[in-house]
């Protein structure tokens, strides 16, 4: 039965290889392996016998074998109402519990059982009866209602994809950058071949006398921070009397950037903008914020300053961020030797990292959320995704340079390097994290499939200094982005930082709301007092170029 399994997978594949490995642990535990069929054999024939009974009368409602309750993908009451689907339905969800104990319980070492269920989890999510016209009993009622006019809308979006090179999440029509997204007023006040400075307005009259420069993830587009003014993060902190400071990445369209390494994005992107940004506002010291790889850098930026004994710095912020990547989450299926080789080969010495492979990639750690669900709404039942600001930007892919790309991917995900003192040199000096001795507010979202909590969490191991740990609900992205008027959510405290994370969970306080607030009030304490707003943008040696967001954000791949 298991080898079946292999025949969905290319020989000699890493994902036909894992399988076998699989079927050889199974094979040594002959007895585990006939008492999971077994089991499966008797749930499938239960299952036949209730659908039977329900066909003749015996019974009226629908069967329970697998029931799936809370799974979005079969709430449709046709599921239920229809002997036949809800048959398709729960077979599949048995098929899907026997996949995953099988792979739960083999003898397996953990880095290979977690590509394991990666790949069980992308068969299963792939082979959903949701997915299918035919077994997908919504899609064919609303093809019935409309006269098939569904199904020549769906096949419609689904060219249009194609052509497009990936799933539409949302309306894009609705949103432009510049005019309802990235709108809070500003100017860009430096710029280079890799990224431009935007400072944006003040909102109060004082402003604390300590800037804030936000360092954004370079994979993706900055304006994450800054989406519609009632979710906008940048709002948010120039309306609590910052002056905000945003770096925005050039994208990488051009074979002409395609050689930037990635002491070019630590050197001319983050220190740069921190030497203007200390110019500008004619402060020793300012405050920085990174977001996901925008944390990373900046780590990695703080630490070459520590080392050339410069202090710059006076709090850092850290969001959704690894430091330590001993655990990336499902990333790390994606990352071996082989594969980390053969990018450098290609595209190390010189060349463009595409975003949409790195889009793919994200979408596919949360395959049903992120894929599925839009096959279905898209092309089965050829209905126009919602108006989504966050899926909007999403889609908006960045490209890197290659060599920063696979100088980043070698040497944090798969040595692990950035963690372990003087174990690498950036821009000329040895890094240590450790150095750095700085007030540290370290944000996790507790879903996050991108920057597991655990991982994040892990940065307390490493960093000196003031740390506050704070734990948000939700993902990556929606987790961070919680602004306080929605009441959304809530956030998790523990003044305690012990080694293990789980132990820092079991003691931690949960509040209903935003953390915004709570890192608004942290971050006040590092703010230098208040002085008068700066009535504009720039200095005379800077001076401000056009407005707020750029042209480099507004370009497209």
């Amino acid at each position: 039965m298991l080898q079946n399994f292999l025949r969905l997978f290319p020989a000699g594949s890493e994902a036909g290889q894992v399988w076998q490995s699989l079927i050889q642990a199974h094979t040594a535990d002959a007895g585990r392996l006939a008492a999971l069929q077994t089991g499966y054999f008797q749930q499938q024939i239960a299952l036949w016998g209730s659908m039977l009974a329900r066909e003749s009368g015996a019974a009226t409602t629908p069967s329970n074998t697998a029931d799936g309750d809370g799974d979005k993908r079969f709430s449709g009451r046709e599921w239920r109402d229809s002997p036949y689907h809800d048959y398709v339905r729960q077979a599949y969800l048995l098929n899907a519990r026997f996949l995953t104990e099988l792979v739960e319980t083999a003898g397996l070492e953990p880095p290979v059982k977690q590509k394991l269920r990666f790949y069980t989890r992308q068969l299963v999510d792939a082979m959903s009866p949701a997915n299918f016209a035919a077994t997908n009993p919504e899609a064919l009622q609303l093809a019935l209602e409309t006269n098939g006019a569904s199904l020549h809308a769906g096949m419609r979006q689904l060219i249009e994809d194609v052509e497009r090179g990936r799933v539409s999440m949302t309306d894009e029509a609705a949103f432009e950058v510049g005019r309802n997204l990235a709108v809070t007023p500003g100017e860009v006040v430096f710029e280079n071949a890799l990224m431009q400075l935007i400072q944006y307005r003040p909102a109060t009259a004082k402003v604390r006398e300590r800037p804030l420069l936000m360092v954004p993830p370079c994979i993706n587009k900055f304006y994450i921070l800054d989406l519609q003014p009632e979710n906008s993060f940048v709002r948010y902190a120039v309306e609590q009397g910052n002056t905000v400071y945003m770096l925005s990445w050039r994208n990488i369209t051009e074979d002409s950037l395609g050689g930037l390494a990635w002491d070019d994005y630590i050197e001319d992107g983050v220190l740069k903008a921190v030497e203007v940004v200390r110019a500008i506002s004619k402060s020793e010291q300012i405050n920085a914020l990174g977001f996901c790889v925008g944390g990373t850098l900046l780590g990695a930026a703080l630490a070459v300053l520590r080392a050339r004994g410069e202090d710059r710095v006076a709090s850092v912020t850290l969001l959704a961020t690894m430091l330590d990547f001993t655990y990336p989450g499902d990333i790390g299926v994606f990352i071996d030797e082989a594969s980390v080789a053969a990018r450098e080969a290609a595209i190390g010495k010189g060349g463009i990292f595409s975003g949409k492979d790195l889009a793919f990639v994200f979408s596919a750690l949360r395959a049903n959320d992120l894929v599925w669900s839009y096959v279905v709404n898209n092309y089965l039942k050829g209905r126009t995704p919602d108006a989504f600001d966050i899926l909007y930007w999403n889609a908006d892919s960045t490209n890197l340079a290659g060599p920063m790309y696979c100088w980043y991917v070698r040497n944090m995900y798969l040595e692990n390097k950035l963690c372990e003192p003087g174990a690498l040199s950036m821009c000329g000096v040895p890094a240590d994290l450790g150095a750095i001795g700085l007030p540290t507010y370290i944000l996790a979202t507790r879903e996050d499939h991108i920057v597991p909590w655990k991982s994040a969490y892990r940065s307390t191991r490493h960093l000196r200094g003031e740390l506050r740990f704070v734990l948000g609900a939700s993902g990556h992205v929606a987790g961070v982005i919680n602004p306080p008027a929605k009441q959304r959510r809530s956030y998790w405290t523990n003044d305690r930082l012990p080694a293990e994370s789980d132990e820092w969970l079991a003691g931690a306080t949960e509040t209903r709301g935003s953390w915004w607030t709570n890192w608004d009030a942290w971050l006040q304490r590092f703010s230098g007092g208040e002085r008068a707003a700066p009535k504009k943008s720039g200095n005379a040696k800077f001076k401000p170029i056009e407005p707020a967001p750029g042209r480099y954000v507004k370009v497209r791949v």
